[in-house]
């Protein structure tokens, strides 16, 4: 390592030690050359290989982005969506490899998601598996009403379908306001 004050080429690894949970090692290192003291800080980086062949650091703040929008409008929390992009991010370092496909990513995302809300879960897969036909949608819908779902690699899974907030109790309670029938929506239908 390069002492930042003299340039000099080496240094010597005074002190090393965790941080955040092992995620962080912390060095404290001495310039032979100068003498003075310098921290660094090394994280193992999780590489993402997109389609195009592009390889970019993964961002725990695009799978909330992501996930964000498709829960726009459902009562969905923001702590929960943080819960479920910090459990995406633990299975996919969890796997062990330095670099993984944007593929993999979007499949660890659609299991949580799926259990956390499955309108938004149906948003997400329309979009992730490019749904082109109705068929794609009631496909998919008749799965989630079958109760079998996807794993994280996108094998086919069968249990039994319970929201996270619904199995917490911790359900946001939400407002209803009274239908009212207009003459237009009582001919209608709706």
């Amino acid at each position: 390592m390069r002492c930042p004050y003299c340039r000099y080429s080496d240094s010597r690894v005074v002190d090393s030690r965790e941080a955040d949970d092992g995620a962080l090692i912390r060095r404290r290192r001495s310039c032979p050359e100068c003498g003075r003291r310098f921290t660094t800080v090394e994280e193992a980086v999780l590489a993402i290989v997109k389609r195009s062949g592009v390889t970019e650091p993964f961002s725990r703040t695009k799978v909330i982005t992501g996930v964000r929008k498709a829960c726009q409008g459902r009562p969905v929390d923001e702590d929960s969506i943080a819960l479920l992009a910090q459990r995406v991010e633990e299975a996919i370092r969890a796997r062990g490899a330095a670099e993984v496909p944007s593929h993999e990513v979007g499949l660890a995302i659609l299991g949580p998601l799926r259990d956390l809300d499955e309108v938004a879960y149906l948003r997400f897969a329309s979009v992730y598996r490019s749904f082109d036909t109705l068929d794609d949608f009631e496909r998919e819908i008749a799965t989630l009403r079958n109760g079998k779902g996807t794993t994280a690699d996108g094998t086919a899974q069968s249990s039994g379908v319970q929201s996270t907030a619904a199995s917490q109790n911790t359900a946001t309670p939400r407002t209803t306001t009274p239908e009212t029938t207009t003459p237009e929506t009582a001919a209608s239908g709706i």
